[in-house]
């Protein structure tokens, strides 16, 4: 099997649909020349990311830069995904979003006060779906 029959660029919609279906991603941020990388849980409507953190590093290095990528995959017995999104991260501030951002579905998956609000406008979107196969004869 050669790589193009294994490997599938997903168009905007099928990113979109796998953003809004996941739970789980990494978050990429780059801040004084450094990069960092982030477990998170998020929610998404497909054109938009939002998460919830405490202050701290990842929170402050979102402030001092807000450009980020962020990643989210999944898999199945027959496939895998990746969905990769880059974007502007802003903390919401306003009542009105903080309000609106309450009533999404998202929780920390570990019990800790996280009550930082982060929006991420995505402004580009890529994906790929891998077919699982097992590995060519090498010889």
């Amino acid at each position: 099997m050669s790589q193009d029959e294994a490997v599938r660029v997903l168009d905007q919609e099928e990113c979109r649909e796998l953003l809004r279906r996941g739970t789980l991603g990494r978050l990429a941020t780059a801040a004084g020349g450094e990069a960092d990388i982030y477990p998170i849980n998020y929610y998404s409507d497909g054109e938009s990311i939002l998460i919830r953190t405490a202050p701290g590093t990842k929170l402050l290095e979102l402030t001092v830069h807000d450009s980020v990528a962020f990643e989210t995959d999944g898999y199945t017995d027959d496939e895998a995904w990746s969905v990769v999104a880059h974007g502007r991260a802003r903390q919401l501030e306003h009542q009105a979003e903080i309000d609106e951002a309450d009533r999404a579905p998202l929780q920390p998956w570990i019990p800790t006060l996280k009550y930082r609000y982060v929006h991420i406008d995505v402004t580009q979107l890529s994906g790929r779906r891998f077919r699982r196969e097992p590995e060519p004869e090498r010889w």
